[in-house]
């Protein structure tokens, strides 16, 4: 894990939502906290998820904001790391008082913080991109939502993409957290070939050679790397120097293109893998939203489910018709969830306003249907991708059988 002094993990950055001198107005409107990997391990995706989550603030204060006052965002930096994101979390919530917190990103971060700060206070959390197992099952007092599926779906998703390429064996090298770990076996278990070795491997080590050479015992048809692109950029670079594996499969964490910057297209043409995806007009309005404000979005997951997180946020606060942190927990699934009016990515206002008539409301995400389950999880699409000419390429969106 990614060492940084303990002041550091506790940074946070006040985010300007609103123009002009505070109002009292603007003091009592919505606190919200996202926790984001700007350092670390996830870095790559840390930017642009908030990205996400200010498109989503910028909507809410331009509809008025919530309760009367505009929405008001902080954000803590989780260096990709369990207690810089607990130490975060505890900053957030107890000297910022937000009413409810979007993210962390890795399953690794979320739970610590959930298991030590947001359960425990009180305060809904809401993850855009943590896909463990673990998660569903987690003593969290219904305070853990996620706007993305759990991976025991994208295990599946991923073994059908490699039966339909007639993979046969393969070796898995995972980064050993809570994310990894359950990737890999939910893959395992489901894939019809053989998996030669599973092997775990720290993060940010000089050398993974060793692990490289345990995998490529037997010569197996291709590597599948369930990692994040700093560690996943040197693990490949060592494998193909040494000869290890020229093939390979990745997973949502692998879905960057600065993997293809740094390790050439020629390499990587040809390698295939899968991640959380919608297609959807919901998805079509939101990329015209975030490419109106910050040009054009990147082909990484976890944007639009930033988004969808925040949105959501705001939107129970509006339902319970107070930022009590509880009551807008309360009020998550009933703005979320059918039956109801269905408004999506830019119908903030229009919510709002189906809301205070008495409708109830059914939010379409950018992401997908955010219908939580009694474990605050959703049920998800998945996009089969691949490096094709250089370009990271989505070839389907399909439900997981």
């Amino acid at each position: 894990m990614v060492q940084i002094s303990r002041m550091a993990g506790i940074a946070l950055v006040a985010v300007a939502v609103a123009a002009g001198p505070a109002t009292q107005a603007q003091a009592e409107g919505l606190k919200l906290g996202a926790l984001m990997p700007m350092t670390g391990g996830l870095q790559a995706y840390g930017g642009a998820s908030l990205n996400g989550v200010k498109l989503a603030v910028d909507e809410m204060n331009a509809a008025g904001g919530v309760n009367g006052g505009k929405v008001a965002l902080s954000v803590g930096d989780t260096q990709t790391s369990p207690q810089a994101g607990v130490d975060a979390a505890k900053r957030l919530v107890s000297v910022e008082k937000v009413q409810a917190v979007i993210g962390a990103l890795s399953s690794g971060v979320t739970i610590p913080i959930s298991s030590s700060v947001t359960s425990k206070s009180g305060v809904p959390q809401i993850s855009s991109a943590s896909t463990s197992p673990v998660i569903t099952g987690l003593a969290d007092n219904d305070f853990l939502f996620r706007t993305v599926p759990t991976d025991a779906v994208q295990g599946l998703a991923l073994a059908q993409v490699a039966a339909e390429k007639n993979l046969k064996t393969v070796s898995i090298i995972y980064v050993n957290n809570d994310y990894g770990k359950g990737l890999a076996e939910t893959f395992a278990k489901n894939f019809k070939g053989k998996v030669a070795a599973s092997i775990a491997y720290e993060e940010k080590q000089a050398s993974y050679r060793g692990e490289l050479q345990k995998a490529a015992k037997g010569k197996p048809e291709r590597l599948l790397l369930i990692a994040y692109p700093e560690d996943g950029i040197s693990i490949l670079k060592q494998s193909l120097e040494g000869g290890f594996f020229d093939k390979f499969v990745f997973t949502d964490g692998m879905k960057h293109e600065k993997l293809i910057e740094a390790i050439g297209a020629k390499f990587l043409n040809g390698t295939y893998a899968t991640a959380p995806e919608s297609k959807s007009a919901a998805q079509d309005d939101f990329r015209k939203m975030y490419e109106k404000k910050y040009g054009e979005l990147p082909p990484r997951p976890f944007i639009d489910s930033a988004y969808d997180a925040t949105i959501l946020a705001g939107l129970a606060a509006v339902k319970a018709g107070k930022n009590d942190p509880k009551a807008i927990r309360d009020a998550l699934r009933s703005v979320a969830n059918p039956p109801g009016k269905q408004v999506g990515p830019g119908q903030f206002a229009e919510a709002v306003k189906a809301i205070k008539a008495g409708q109830d409301i059914d939010y379409v995400g950018a992401s997908g249907p955010q219908n939580f389950d009694k474990n605050g999880d959703v049920a998800g699409t998945y996009g089969h991708w691949e490096v094709e000419g250089g370009k990271i390429v989505t070839k389907r969106v399909f439900e997981p059988k």
